[in-house]
């Protein structure tokens, strides 16, 4: 059952929807589950905390969502799409349409600019403005200035902002963020959460953020735990 740390003030149209959700990976050993039949609602507009420790399955949680990966059991449904049963195709599709996500490591191109960065998912989807809406966004993540700087000329705290410009300049309506400040230093990470929520109440999307910070998570509607690949009280 969720742990609320305050209540969500209205009960919204829901956009993900978990039914006994399993993932496991084959080993040598035989089958290893990671998660262990979750069930979860997240409700349009939404902000929720995902906690718990190392290992239990809070990063395999954004995966099925993001259609990073699919379950091997139950039900996954995002945005009115049935993950469990799409193929790669269109759970790519979903993510260059409707889902940002924003790693711990940034997951920039080093070759690219901040600007060829944050227009990529657009580009991929072949925006025609795609550089000109990506501008824009990082223009308001304060990044309008580094707009040729390639990531090895930008700090952790610049990365970070360009991921998070790419995430939201496809105008998302469900963003996942997986321990986005963990990279960074307590001021720089608190800088940086602070644009990523200012973002998601200016743009009305949902959000599923992973995170070890108790300070963090007060921020967000709801706070569920996973342990051990599941749901706790």
């Amino acid at each position: 059952m969720p742990n609320d740390t305050k209540p969500f003030k209205a009960r919204k149209p829901t956009i993900i929807s978990l039914q006994d959700a399993r993932l496991s990976y084959p080993s040598s050993e035989g089958e290893v589950a990671v998660i262990k039949g979750l069930d979860l609602k997240i409700h349009e507009g939404e902000i929720l905390a995902v906690m718990g420790p190392s290992g239990s399955g809070k990063s395999s949680l954004i995966a099925l969502i993001g259609g990073l990966e699919r379950a091997t059991g139950g039900k996954v449904e995002v945005l009115g799409r049935d993950l469990t049963s799409a193929d790669e195709a269109e759970r790519t599709d979903l993510r260059r349409r409707d889902v940002g996500i924003v790693f711990q490591s940034y997951h920039l191109v080093p070759a690219m600019t901040a600007l060829q960065n944050a227009a990529l998912t657009l580009t991929l989807a072949g925006h025609a403005d795609a550089e000109q809406t990506a501008a824009k966004m990082l223009e308001r993540v304060g990044l309008g200035h580094r707009l040729t700087h390639r990531p090895s000329a930008l700090s952790g705290g610049e990365q970070q902002r360009v991921a998070i410009a790419r995430a939201f300049a496809a105008g998302p309506r469900l963003v996942l963020a997986d321990e986005p400040t963990g990279n960074l230093d307590q001021e720089t990470g608190a800088d940086v959460a602070e644009t990523m929520f200012d973002l998601v109440h200016g743009t009305g999307a949902a959000m599923l953020m992973v995170t070890h910070d108790p300070v963090m998570a007060k921020k967000c509607d709801r706070t569920v735990r996973i342990d051990a690949g599941i749901i706790r009280t």
